[in-house]
């Protein structure tokens, strides 16, 4: 079975993370991902309160690291830059950057709440028409609340019809019912399976049919095997996506799931 993984990174030293590209590699060897679009944390932009902010990276160093790794291993890797709105805004560098990448740049990558702005800020806007422009979907972490609420996302996405908007974690430490109802409303609106129970995704498949979720993971955040188990070796959600939902949910629709939606969402051929 071929598995896309659509929401992984490399870097976040400086966010208080350890995720390297040599941990990229292994888990998509050990665990059979064949595919995967990375995000560069290192651009991330408010940190956490241990955060140490000098080490963080312009968005457009920290794309060109991206697509180094990328180029180094062809088919394999797609990228999503993680956009600094807050704290820099586009750039005529970036943008240039983005085009002339476009065969392995596959989204733009947005955190509400690591850049305290929602969605829907005006500062987004500029990217948001980039996005446009290029045709990429904009991939944004949601949560329970504040400006990184699924709600603004669903906003955007209404903003941007032609621009196909991934509601990341579908809203998470909530109980996602926020997400799922929105996920109907907008065809150009998405969601992914990033730390979303089973029952959550098997309920959006059932609402709305097998076109609206794309699996996406976070790995390597807990490390190599975060497929597996988390660090106190505690069985990894991503057991039940591999393992047991495939006896569950019908062969089709699970073809969506792992990796044919991503195909067709991200351009992935």
């Amino acid at each position: 079975m071929k598995i896309i993984d659509t929401h992984v990174h490399i870097g976040g030293e400086h966010m208080g993370f350890h995720m390297t590209e040599e941990m990229v590699l292994y888990m998509m060897e050990e665990y059979g991902i064949s595919h995967v679009i990375l995000s560069n944390s290192d651009s991330g932009e408010l940190g956490n309160e241990e955060a140490d902010l000098s080490k963080q990276m312009s968005q457009e160093d920290a794309l060109r690291n991206a697509i180094r790794f990328a180029r180094e291993h062809p088919g394999k890797i797609s990228v999503a830059p993680w956009i600094r709105p807050y704290t820099q805004g586009i750039t005529s560098e970036f943008i240039q950057l983005v085009k002339e990448n476009l065969d392995v740049v596959k989204a733009v990558k947005f955190h509400p709440y690591k850049s305290n702005i929602s969605p829907v800020d005006e500062r987004l806007i500029p990217y948001w028409k980039m996005a446009a422009e290029f045709d990429l979907p904009v991939v944004s972490h949601t949560d329970n609340g504040g400006v990184a609420s699924p709600m603004h996302v669903y906003e955007a996405a209404k903003m941007f019809p032609s621009i196909p908007f991934v509601m990341v974690h579908m809203g998470l430490c909530s109980d996602n019912s926020l997400a799922l109802d929105l996920l109907g409303k907008l065809d150009n609106l998405y969601g992914d399976t990033t730390w979303v129970p089973v029952k959550t995704t098997i309920e959006a498949f059932r609402r709305y049919g097998n076109e609206k979720i794309v699996f996406g993971s976070d790995a390597p955040i807990d490390g190599k095997d975060t497929y597996l188990c988390n660090p106190w070796g505690e069985r990894s959600l991503y057991q039940e996506y591999f393992k047991d939902l495939p006896k569950i949910m019908k062969e089709e629709d699970y073809e969506m799931l792992m990796h044919k939606n991503a195909e067709r969402i991200f351009k992935i051929n």
